[in-house]
This record gives structure tokens, C-alpha cells and sequence, in this order.
């Protein structure tokens, strides 16, 4: 539910801001005044593409909030708020803040609940919760897939719909596949030599993960392995002592370094110092027999140099392997790849077969889906016409709705067909097509049908589909219609705002006359710019408004005449239920 629209630098408006209630608000204004940056506002919350255009001139940037309510215990609310929840946005009072801006340059930013995000998130957002209707939709009601859509709708078939597409995009993947086996075969099976030999090759060698890198540190440490082995042996005949039979005089540094600790230890107590000294020395002859003790688990882990030979073989295997990736970490990285892709072309007899099965179970499940989505669309097709055909009926239209499905492989001439693969379209087999039927005879909409005839067929869709818990924005769906025409579209706005909330903007009186609340946008302006400002009419103010619209100017019979009218629609909500 929308609560609140800010619009900043938008066309027209310099600042505004417009309250919306539950149930039926309708906008009015003069020409030119900028009622419809109140939609153009609402179609960028709703992700509609950003068009510089539209910034103010003179500013940098166009700014338009939207506050909805989303604590009402309704199927769109609850998804509305959990996709807020999703993008971790912040919710204050069931209420979620949802912002677009538009720079001079054309730049868009999107933000919702406090969190920035794709234009397009907003837009799913704004899609749980609000539609609009505006001149164009008219257009696409003559689009033969929107006409199927909507049967759908009336019928409870768009689940229906959704599992079907599941069964056809499984089938269409496992044809594809068994075509591409087919016909395809013999290169498939050149493919597949191959990479069983490459796969024995790299199986073969088992290299192991990082074991480049290992065998190229070891091979680098064998290389200097002799002068690495005789520093080691220096530096402990050094600290430990040589050979015993070197000379005499060839001491251990270990035991020199002990023999003047034992010194200066005997002469502490003459010279205080020497005790310290002493101490110092004793903790030297420990580091000299830890360092003694880790260079000789060094000299134990240096390879024999009759190793290296064989490592520098096993370097040179794996460099074979570099055709697949350049290290080894990449080379079983292929591996894997290769191997699913060997397990994937199976162009084996057994394994053709098989895959030919799978195809014709899956086509049998997609045409059984698609023959019972299109009995059910056959069986809906009258009751959907004719409760379409009461509506415009009210509307003051002396037509009615015919709605036709032609199935594929229905036959002609009496002749009874069957639908096969080629017939499965995106919905299924059907195309569904509105047809206006005037004097008795069909025509399709695009052909026949006025402006006027267009916005009255789409408020009677609109009526017959509506649910629960929606807000409805039309923008001038009421263009071309006036009289008792006009009077039964307000019926019908007000019909669909006793579970939704609407907002119309209009030029009928006898349209806003059923409004809850009335929302006005006045124009001003000067030597150097024009401004509109919107304002949330008092009753008093509405009767001048809408004696302002029946005969362009106030006067006392207009303002009866408007009082009258607004009296007439109040009764007339009664009977509906309306506020």
C-alpha cells in the first residue's frame, strides 16, 4: 500500500509531496499542470528506464520517494517484505522507503529500505505490490500472448502454465542432446578417443596437487646439495670438534667455550662479576648444542645425490602434461572437465537408446501438459468472455467479448489432429485471441476498437481479474469516454478499491466524484519558470474542483451540480460497499 510520494525536480514539480489513503484517490488538474509526473514518478519507484528528460530544467537531478506499507496481512505484503528482508533493507512500522534518482546526465541511482540497489530489484519490489495502467497497456491488450496470459489468470491457470514451461524446457534440453549424438555421432566418438587417451596419459603420471612446485624446490636443493652437506660438516666439527684423530689443537668450540666458564666460575667468589660471566657462558654451550644438534637433523634430511637423477625424470613427465594447463594444479582442473565431458558423449548403442527413451517420456509428459492446459483455457474461454461482457456492458458498450482458442492440431473441416513437439510453444499449444463482437459480428480488437472502447475493455479485464491487497494506478484510462460511460467507470474504480488501493488520475468529474480522497495539482508561474505544487482537497475545496471540471469555471450551478454529483456517488459506494 502506498503511502506517501515525494517528488523533487520532476518535469513540472520543483517539490510536492502526496498523501495517499486506502481505497480510491484520484489526481486532477489542468492541462500541463504535471499530474502525470505523479505516474512518471511511480514508473521510476517501479524500475522503468531513467530518461534525463524528465530533470527539472535549471537542476542537476530528479529525486522521487515512495513510503509503502507493507505490514497488511496480504500475500503481495508478506512478499513484498521479504524481499526487503532479503537485501537486508531496514523496515520502521511495517513501512519500507523506496528512492529513485535521475541525473541531468542521465545517471540512475536506486535505493530501497535504506540499502542501494538494481534498478531491477526495485522494480520486483515495486511489482509485489503496484501496478500501473496507463495509455500504453491499451496497446498491449491487443498483444495476443498478454490476451492468453489474461484467460490464464481468470482460469487459475498460471502455476499450470509455469510447470508445463519446467516439462518443455526438459524435453527441448534431452532433443537437443540426443540430436546432437546423432548427428553428430562419429565426431562425438573422435571426441571421446581422445579424451580417454589424454585421460590415460595424465592417469598414467597421478600427479599429485602443488607436486611441480615441490619436485622444482627439491631438484634446486639437490643442485647445491654437496656444498650445502660440507658447510654443514664444517660448521660441526667446528662447534662439536673434528675427526679423533685431528690434531690437538683442532678444539671444539663447545668444549673451549666450557673450559672458561669452568674458569671464571672458580674465581667468582674473588671477582663477583665472574659468576655472571660464568652463566653467560654455560647459556652459550646450550645454543651451541641446540645448533649443533639442528645442523646435524639438516645434514640427515639432504638427499642422497643419486636422487636427483630420478626427480629430474619425473620433472620431465609432468612437463608433458603442460598441453592441458601449465601447472599441474590446472592439469587435473582439466582432468575433471574432461571427465564429465567423456561421461556426457556416451554414443554407445546402449547409451543412444537409452537417451531416446528419456525423450519420449519427457514429450509424452509435455503434451499431456500442454493438452490439459489447453482443454482447461477451451472450458474457460466462455464463462472469462462473458463476465468480461457484463462489465463493458455497464460501461455503456453496445458490444461483447469473444474469446477464441485455436489449439494446434485441432483439425479442420471436422477433421481431428494431433499436436505434437513442433506445435509446443512458449504457453503451450494454444493462441488465444479477443475478439469485439458489434451488430453480430466478430472483429479483433486492434481492428474495431476505439481509444475509448480500448480503456473500457481493460477497466472490465481489470474488474473480472482483480485480487486483493494491490495498489491500482491508472493514468487516464478514461480518455475518450464521457456521459453514463464515465459515471460507470467511477462505479467500477470504486469497486476495485473496496479490497485495493486505486489511484487514478482523470479530466471526469463524474470519475473523481467517486474518489475517497481527491488529490490536486495546480500550476504556477512566472516570467522565468512554471511550478506545480499538489495538495490533498478538503471537502469544500473538492466541490469547487469538481464544479471547476463540469463547466470550466465556479459558479453557483456548478457547484449544485457538483455537490449533486458527489451526493449520487456516495450512494452509489453504498450499494457497492465502497467508503
Amino acid at each position: 500500500m502506498l503511502r506517501e510520494l515525494q517528488i523533487r525536480n520532476l518535469g513540472v514539480i520543483e517539490e510536492a509531496v502526496a498523501e495517499f489513503t486506502d481505497g480510491f484517490t484520484v489526481v486532477t488538474g489542468e492541462t500541463g499542470a504535471g499530474k502525470t509526473m505523479v505516474v512518471t514518478g511511480l514508473k521510476l519507484l517501479s524500475g522503468s528506464r531513467a530518461d534525463s528528460q524528465r530533470v527539472r530544467a535549471g537542476t542537476d537531478r530528479a529525486t522521487v520517494d515512495g513510503i509503502f506499507h507493507t505490514g497488511e496481512d496480504t500475500a503481495n505484503s508478506r512478499s513484498a517484505a521479504a524481499l526487503v528482508d532479503e537485501v537486508g533493507g531496514y523496515v520502521e512500522d511495517g513501512e519500507v522507503v523506496a528512492s529513485r534518482s535521475v541525473s541531468s546526465s542521465g545517471r540512475s541511482r536506486a535505493h530501497l529500505a535504506g540499502r542501494t540497489v538494481a534498478a531491477g530489484v526495485l522494480a520486483d519490489f515495486a511489482s509485489r505490490l503496484l501496478t500501473i495502467h496507463g495509455q500504453s497497456d491499451q496497446l498491449q491488450l491487443l498483444d495476443p500472448t498478454r490476451q492468453l496470459r489474461n484467460l490464464d489468470r481468470f482460469a487459475g491457470l498460471d502455476e499450470d502454465r509455469r510447470a508445463y514451461r519446467r516439462l518443455r524446457r526438459e524435453w527441448a534440453t534431452l532433443a537437443r542432446d540426443l540430436n546432437e549424438r546423432t548427428e553428430k555421432r562419429r565426431d562425438l566418438a573422435l571426441e571421446a578417443e581422445t579424451l580417454r587417451r589424454s585421460l590415460d596419459e595424465i592417469d598414467g603420471l597421478d600427479p599429485q596437487p602443488g607436486e611441480d612446485d615441490e619436485l622444482k624446490a627439491m631438484i634446486s636443493r639437490l643442485q647445491d646439495a654437496d656444498e650445502v652437506r660440507d658447510a654443514a660438516l664444517a660448521a660441526l666439527a667446528a662447534i662439536d670438534g673434528g675427526d679423533p684423530d685431528a690434531a690437538a689443537e683442532d678444539t671444539a668450540a663447545v668444549d673451549s667455550v666450557s673450559a672458561a666458564a669452568t674458569a671464571l666460575a672458580g674465581r667468582a667468589e674473588a671477582e663477583p662479576r665472574f659468576g655472571d660471566l660464568a652463566a653467560r657462558l654455560n647459556a652459550l654451550v646450550t645454543d651451541l648444542a641446540d645448533i649443533s644438534g639442528e645442523i646435524g637433523a639438516t645434514l640427515a634430511d639432504i638427499p642422497a645425490p643419486e636422487s636427483l637423477e630420478g626427480l629430474l625424470a619425473r620433472q620431465q613427465d609432468l612437463r608433458e602434461l603442460r598441453k592441458y594447463a601449465s601447472d599441474i594444479d590446472g592439469v587435473l582442473a582439466w582432468r575433471n572437465k574432461a571427465h564429465d565431458r567423456l561421461s556426457s558423449i556416451d554414443v554407445s548403442g546402449d547409451a543412444l537408446e537409452d537417451l531416446r527413451g528419456r525423450v519420449g517420456a519427457a514429450e509424452s509428459a509435455m503434451l499431456e501438459a500442454a493438452g490439459a492446459l489447453s482443454a482447461a483455457r477451451t472450458a474457460a474461454a466462455d464463462r472469462f468472455a462473458g463476465a468480461v461482457s457484463d462489465e463493458i456492458a455497464g460501461l455503456q458498450m453496445s458490444s461483447s467479448l469473444r474469446v477464441d482458442v485455436r489449439t494446434a492440431g485441432a483439425g479442420t473441416a471436422g477433421k481431428t489432429g494431433t499436436a505434437g513437439p513442433a506445435d509446443c510453444g512458449p504457453d503451450g499449444i494454444d493462441e488465444v485471441e479477443f475478439l469485439l463482437v458489434q451488430g453480430g459480428k466478430p472483429n479483433s480488437l486492434a481492428a474495431t476498437a476505439s481509444g475509448g472502447e480500448l480503456s473500457r475493455v481493460m477497466l472490465a479485464l481489470e474488474v473480472v481479474l482483480a485480487g486483493t491487497g494491490r495498489t491500482m494506478v491508472f493514468d487516464e484510462v478514461d480518455s475518450g469516454v464521457g456521459g453514463r460511460a464515465a459515471v460507470e467507470i467511477g462505479r467500477r474504480l470504486a469497486r476495485l478499491a473496496v479490497d485495493n488501493q486505486v489511484i487514478v488520475v482523470t479530466h471526469l468529474p463524474q470519475v473523481a466524484a467517486f474518489a475517497d480522497a481527491h488529490v490536486h495539482v495546480a500550476k504556477a508561474s512566472d516570467d522565468e519558470s512554471v511550478r506545480s505544487s499538489v495538495h490533498t482537497l478538503s471537502s469544500a475545496e473538492r466541490v469547487e474542483e469538481l464544479s471547476r471540471m463540469l463547466a470550466g469555471l465556479e459558479s453557483d450551478t456548478g457547484r449544485a451540480h457538483a455537490e449533486e454529483l458527489l451526493e449520487t456517488a456516495r450512494e452509489a459506494k453504498v450499494e457497492i460497499g465502497g467508503r
